[in-house]
């Protein structure tokens, strides 16, 4: 079985208040996105890396790779419209069926070594894997304009990364895009497929407000990945 990551770039930073995409933002020193490639590739997995990047950053990200002396192997490519649409462009350059594709995002840097691995593992016995937190908070639901609360024990956050049998994530790639495809789990529910949920982690924190830097930065500080 093979085995390939498809890291998602596709963010402006608009949030951030940054003229630097948040993925390129330094975390203790190091682009956010070098970490997140840097956490498959240690582990034990070790899939091949496919880094979907809008292509006007294509020349910034390999000054940085310069600059940092990044020397990961991966390959890049073009990003699209949609996050649909950046993820169909890294598939079509995955020519083998017979593999397991995980879908990362890019501004995810914590993720740790055990949620790839069982993500993995678990898309290899079920078809798929999609990494999901149970809520923590009490949980309301809009209706009509009136708020309905909800159970919490049965609301899930969805985190990535999100894996799939190659053959499986490329058939549900084929429908039209819909602007109801938040993530890969949504284009492959869509497509008919049961989704399978692994424990993720409250820690694997997507990086999208600048106090998240800050944030990242102490996780970072108080224990090693693992």
């Amino acid at each position: 079985m093979k085995y390939y990551a498809i890291i998602v770039a596709g963010g402006s930073g608009a949030r951030m208040q940054s003229a630097v995409p948040k993925q390129f933002l330094l975390l203790n020193g190091l682009p956010v996105l070098m970490y997140t490639i840097q956490a498959f590739r240690q582990s034990s997995v070790m899939p091949d890396i496919v880094l979907v990047l809008p292509a006007s950053y294509h020349n910034y990200w390999q000054q940085l790779c310069t600059d940092h002396g990044f020397n990961i192997p991966h390959l890049l490519v073009a990003g699209g419209e949609t996050r649909f649409h950046s993820v169909k462009n890294g598939l079509d350059q995955i020519p083998d069926n017979n593999s397991l594709i995980a879908v990362h995002d890019a501004v995810r840097p914590l993720t740790s070594q055990h949620i790839i691995e069982t993500s993995y593992h678990h898309a290899e016995k079920h078809g798929n894997a999609v990494t999901a937190v149970k809520s923590r908070d009490s949980v309301r639901q809009l209706i009509n304009h009136t708020s309905v609360s909800l159970l919490r024990d049965q609301v899930y956050l969805v985190q990535t990364p999100q894996t799939f049998k190659a053959s499986l994530l490329r058939k549900a790639y084929e429908q039209p895009y819909n602007a109801k495809f938040t993530d890969d789990a949504s284009v492959v529910e869509q497509y008919g497929i049961e989704i399978h949920l692994t424990e993720g982690d409250h820690q694997n924190i997507k990086i999208t407000f600048p106090e998240d830097i800050a944030i990242a930065e102490l996780l970072l500080n108080l224990k090693p990945l693992a």
